[in-house]
């Protein structure tokens, strides 16, 4: 049961420190760490963020917002400047994260929100494999991997899911914000469900009683595109139609309070032994209801504010770690899912309100696109003591997180094990400069490749131009001409020298062709 919940959230985390000193021996603090806390696996902490573009914290150039938490980590640890999620999209990237394989391996596209789980009992996984290592897992936040076998029955346990993969506990948004069912998954069921009110879902007809967004648009806070005008929960139409669940629907401005007290629930339970938590945003994808007292925070509205409450969250977060005494045993990993996007379907003033900010930083393109900021996204890593503070132009994928991590705790992996993910702890923990030779990035338009500082653009191969993303103000990437770009000299990826190096993109497509058929 989720308490009265605003009020009663806010409380609990504003007056943890009173409670956590009456509970805990004030001797302890500061106290050496006993031999079995040194020699104990390090926690792992994964800030995963949504559509965070590389420019939107400050540590990475923000202008409008102040992300203090965030770049407080930038400044103790270390900023990768070329690190990337593995596709432009989220589902693709989740997936990649957890298995250590591309998306495309699986056909991982972004999925509707009744799709059947993506990730299948059985798959390794980044979860599973610290299981092995003794790690009790949780996944909380935005899923968007699919769930059950298709055709979910929401009122009756929903599995496979996440603890059919490795989590121990999860607590979920099902799919996404903007699609229904908008209730929370806990473990295998729907949080606060009456059984008289059962819940019908439909991705092609009108289920229910609600009003939607095409019938009744005066009803709605915020005004939306047509995919997104389906039933209004919360005064947000969303994609997709809904019928009963009423006393277990979310409201949006809540997420903030109750994905953190989840959070920091988990953690409390298991400070006195290795832990992963893979703490997924819903920030700062739409619809973006921050909640009322971020409201304003930033000078661009909805978006630039669902920023800050992003950045509350994390510092929320980091502060228990501290608190607990357990900062200095766990490793955390800030990131985002893929690049930017301002208008993706609500008209919540991302582009009137932009002012002089760079969601994209110096780079081209966003969300869905093949140019560098679809994938290259604020990356950092902060575990004190053994992190030290700098910045790092290693290339860096987070299909790499998987071996990485792996060969941290000491979990030899089977031969066919998270194929695509390669070990770069050194680079990770800041160690080593170098990072990857190659990597192989998923977009809207297709695959492209970063070998060293060249940048092939894959030619689209489809029959028609995908004519969504100009609509969206993003420039895709997406040519039936082959594209070739060096990074070094042309970090905006503005001069195809494709037609000048005809000898080096035959190379590159040979080096795609066999990645994508023997991996690395």
């Amino acid at each position: 049961m989720i308490p009265n919940r605003t009020t009663s959230l806010l409380l609990t985390i504003l007056l943890f420190p009173v409670l956590y000193a009456c509970g805990t021996n004030e001797s302890d603090a500061g106290r050496p760490k006993s031999e079995s806390e040194t020699s104990r696996p390090p926690n792992l902490v994964i800030f995963y963020v949504d559509d965070l573009g590389y420019g939107d914290v400050g540590s990475y150039g923000a202008v409008g917002v102040e992300t203090p938490s965030v770049d407080r980590l930038a400044a103790e640890g270390v900023r990768f400047t070329d690190a990337h999620s593995s596709a432009a999209t989220c589902t693709p990237s989740r997936y990649s994260l957890l298995t250590g394989e591309h998306g495309f391996r699986s056909q991982a596209e972004i999925l509707p929100g009744d799709a059947p789980a993506l990730i299948r009992p059985g798959k390794p996984t980044l979860p599973a494999m610290l299981k092995r290592a003794g790690y009790t897992t949780a996944v909380v936040g935005k899923w968007h991997l699919g769930l059950g076998e298709g055709a979910v029955d929401w009122n009756t346990d929903v599995k496979p899911g996440p603890l059919e993969i490795g989590f121990d506990y999860s607590f979920l948004l099902p799919a996404t914000g903007d699609r229904v069912p908008t209730v929370y998954l806990e473990n295998h069921r729907v949080v606060d469900l009456d059984p008289a009110d059962p819940i019908e879902v439909s991705y092609r007809k009108k289920v229910g009683n609600r009003s939607t967004g095409y019938e009744n648009p005066e009803l709605l806070r915020v005004k939306a595109d047509r995919q997104h005008s389906d039933t209004i929960v919360n005064g947000v139409s969303r994609i997709g139609h809904m019928g009963g669940g009423e006393s277990a629907l979310w409201v949006d401005e809540e997420f903030p309070d109750v994905f953190t007290e989840k959070a920091v629930a988990f953690v409390r339970a298991n400070k006195d032994r290795p832990f992963f938590l893979f703490h997924s945003f819903h920030d700062i994808h739409v619809p973006r209801l921050p909640n009322p007292r971020f409201a304003g925070k930033s000078t661009m509205g909805p978006r630039g504010d669902a920023i800050a409450q992003m950045d509350w969250i994390v510092g929320t977060l980091v502060k228990e770690l501290e608190e607990l005494g357990i900062a200095e045993n766990t490793l955390v990993i800030f990131t985002s899912d893929n690049g930017p996007v301002l208008d993706d379907g609500y008209a919540d003033q991302s582009v009137e309100r932009l002012g002089e900010h760079k969601p994209w930083g110096p780079f081209r393109g966003g969300k869905y696109s093949s140019f560098e900021a679809g994938t290259r996204v604020p990356t950092i890593t902060w575990w004190p003591g053994t992190v030290s503070a700098g910045e790092s132009a290693a290339l860096l994928s987070q299909v790499d997180i998987y071996a990485s991590i792996a060969k941290l705790v000491g979990v030899d992996r089977a031969e066919d094990e998270a194929a695509d993910s390669m070990n770069q702890l050194d680079a990770w923990l800041g160690r080593s400069a170098r990072g990857r030779d190659l990597l192989l990035l998923e977009s809207v338009g297709g695959l492209s490749l970063r070998d060293g500082n060249w940048k092939y653009i894959v030619p689209f191969s489809g029959k028609t131009l995908p004519d969504w993303l100009p609509a969206k103000g993003i420039e895709g990437g997406i040519s039936p001409e082959p594209q070739l770009y060096d990074l070094g000299n042309d970090i905006r990826e503005q001069l195809n020298l494709a037609p000048d190096r005809p000898n080096r993109v035959r190379d590159m497509q040979i080096t795609v062709d066999r990645i994508v058929e023997r991996g690395y």
